[in-house]
């Protein structure tokens, strides 16, 4: 319990209402994802809302007038954009007549990034601002509180009353030696080395060419091609669009350094694009989409652009988005990521707890059986 009368908590509908200065001095790291100017931007462009399932609840923890802990949090009316699949759960809870939704969650909207999510002055405030999150879901009578895609040394905050879940991202990274594109298909086995050069020569014979677009340099135009290839991805698929056109001009200018844009042309069309993020160390693929149905476009567009950037920048690893096993044959190696749940429920909470077990106890096998995959095998 926070029994000291100087420490007061509170939830914020806005991320504005925080100084972004005490935010942004909380984060361990430039993980451009729980940056206040991310959150910030994603609020005023209208991409966080109630008819998309969202409502800013934003937790912060001041000792005295100091800023102490922080945590991106949301009321939650259903389990879009979170990439931590919990569906079974909820149709659980309808079952038995209870209701899932809403719920309380700390994560980056739209995000399945590893990174910070409990923003805290030392271990000590860390733990107390868990606690504060419990006791915020139980006072907003919601059926459970999550957090999503933490950092790995949050971990050991949470205790026996939080399920652990485990799932698998592939990621590139660098071991060290590798200067250019060449040195990392040097590392690959003589087959997946043949199929990477087959696909970008393919794709360079159909006179296919890309071009980065630095957040600082990207004009009105760029931000425009950029939300128009993303919303006809989304199109495509018949899914909901979350980010507005707003939130790609206002981006780049909020977090010019930390944004960028990569445009492939035939002719004078642009006929895709990526939307990346970055940290110092780290290059994050987040969306894309294409006009034209070319082989390899995909791969060249997300993937070996996005390997030839950090190369050329110094960038050691390579985050391209959730998802696809497909990815391993281009060199991103699967690796474990982490999710932790306070269910309120003592029954569903036992319940899930099993479920949770059962489900972690074979990440490290799938890993191992992916790993067998790996072009680096030789």
């Amino acid at each position: 319990m926070i029994d000291n009368a100087r420490i007061t908590q509170a939830l914020h509908a806005r991320i504005d209402a925080i100084d972004a200065t005490e935010w942004n001095a909380l984060m361990p790291n430039d993980n451009p994802f729980v940056a206040h100017a991310f959150l910030s931007t994603l609020e005023h462009t209208g991409c966080i809302r109630s008819d998309l399932g969202w409502q800013s609840a934003h937790l912060t923890l001041h000792e005295d007038e100091t800023l102490v802990a922080a945590a991106p949090c949301y009321v939650k009316y259903n389990s879009h954009g979170e990439f931590v699949f919990d569906h079974a759960w909820a149709h659980a809870y309808a079952q038995h007549g209870e209701a899932y939704y809403p719920k309380l969650l700390v994560a980056s909207p739209y995000s399945p990034v590893t990174g910070p999510r409990l923003l805290a002055k030392s271990a000590h405030w860390r733990a107390q601002l868990l606690e504060t999150l419990v006791s915020s879901a139980s006072q907003l009578d919601v059926s459970s509180a999550h957090v999503n895609f933490h950092a790995p040394h949050e971990t050991e905050a949470f205790d026996d009353a939080w399920c652990m879940r485990e799932d698998v991202q592939y990621i590139w990274r660098n071991p060290g030696d590798w200067r250019s594109f060449e040195d990392y298909l040097a590392g690959m086995d003589s087959k997946h080395r043949k199929n990477v050069r087959q696909e970008r020569k393919k794709l360079a014979a159909a006179g296919v060419q890309f071009r980065w677009v630095q957040g600082h340099d990207a004009e009105a135009i760029d931000c425009q091609r950029m939300y128009e290839r993303y919303i006809g991805t989304f199109d495509l698929y018949g899914n909901t669009p979350a980010l507005t056109a707003s939130f790609f001009r206002d981006i780049v200018t909020r977090m010019p350094e930390q944004t960028a844009f990569c445009f492939a042309s035939l002719g004078k069309d642009v006929i895709a694009a990526a939307f990346y993020m970055q940290s110092s160390s780290t290059l994050y693929g987040r969306y894309w989409g294409s006009t034209h149905d070319l082989p390899g476009l995909h791969f060249e567009t997300c993937y070996y652009q996005g390997i030839e950037h950090c190369l050329r920048t110094g960038r050691a690893t390579f985050e391209p988005g959730a998802g696809g096993v497909h990815k391993i044959a281009r060199g991103f190696l699967p690796e474990v990521t982490r999710s932790h749940h306070w269910i309120k429920s003592p029954n569903f909470r036992r319940a899930i707890q099993k479920w949770c077990d059962e489900e972690r106890s074979g990440t490290a096998r799938h890993i191992a059986a992916l790993m067998q995959r790996s072009p680096f095998n030789k």
